[in-house]
């Protein structure tokens, strides 16, 4: 658990310092990584870390590289007075901020993938979005060098990409991943939800209900995958201001779409509700059978 008041630093030869420093006294180092404008799922994480760890990390970047040519970079969120507070509440003793002149200076010409991983599903239509993902992250946990890092169930196929780029390049870092914090009307938190209407909200809501009426079958002992999944569309496709992009179940590992029911799957949901991408996701876990 962590003991200290909130420390902000810029630079990385001050994260490293700091950190150093508690790790000789013996302190375990936990890690969160943000882009800000944080919300109640990212302070969970905050939370697991103070309650796991001895000194807890915070960074905030709003990374460019993992941006698309249309999407948000600029209008982003960026409310780092209230971010601080919300860190120190949580539980963090050191934030970090540091601006792109430091994560990307002038010649840098280095990229991190995750080949098959990063090409279907997110990356199927977000071209280089992982990319962007992966050498940012690469480079966060190699400046801090933590024990553990935490990261939001909420974005599956990014925290499946990191485990794996971490057991690919021994980064010897635990990747540690939190439960969706939803609101309650059971949307998933995310900094984007802002940019919704009120009937863009109420749209975006067929994600959760799509998702519960998969668990609900695979509970109930329904095996034909497809029919979930078609279950699972065809809710979607009704809702108005909703354009689907993907509603699948897959392996939680390779992500690979399956087409039997397995002990362990996960089904995703990505669709656009007017200018607002949304995904969303719960895991999926077959009736139990009788032993005869």
């Amino acid at each position: 658990m962590s003991d200290q008041a909130l420390e902000t630093v810029s630079e990385i030869s001050a994260l490293r310092k700091l950190v150093a420093s508690r790790r000789q006294q013996g302190a375990t180092i936990g890690f969160v990584p943000t882009m800000g404008a944080l919300h109640a799922g990212h302070t969970s994480l905050i939370e697991a870390a103070d309650a796991d760890c001895d000194f807890v990390v915070v960074s905030i970047y709003v990374n460019p590289t993992q941006f698309g040519p249309d999407e948000d970079f600029e209008r982003y969120p960026r409310v780092l007075e209230q971010d601080l507070a919300k860190c120190a509440a949580a539980g963090a003793n050191l934030v970090w901020t540091p601006d792109t002149s430091i994560m990307y200076p002038d010649g840098y010409s280095t990229d991190v993938t995750v080949k098959a991983l990063s090409r279907i599903l997110e990356g199927a239509t977000r071209t280089n979005h992982f990319q962007g993902v992966t050498t940012i992250v690469t480079k966060l946990l190699l400046s801090c060098l933590p024990d553990i890092a935490y990261f939001g169930a909420k974005d599956f196929q990014q925290q499946a990409i990191i485990r794996r780029m971490c057991l690919d390049l021994n980064i010897p870092v635990e990747i540690n991943t939190c439960p969706i914090i939803r609101d309650t009307d059971g949307l998933a938190l995310s900094s984007r939800n802002a940019y919704l209407s009120a009937e863009e909200r109420e749209a975006g809501l067929s994600l959760s209900r799509a998702l519960r009426l998969a668990e609900e079958k695979v509970a109930a002992g329904e095996t034909d995958i497809a029919q979930i999944k078609a279950a699972m569309q065809q809710l979607l496709n009704a809702t108005p201001l909703l354009k689907l992009d993907y509603a699948t179940i897959a392996d939680p590992t390779t992500l690979e779409d399956i087409s039997t029911v397995q002990s362990e799957m996960v089904a995703l949901i990505a669709a656009r509700v007017g200018t607002t991408r949304l995904i969303d996701n719960c895991q999926l876990a077959p009736a139990a059978t009788e032993k005869t």
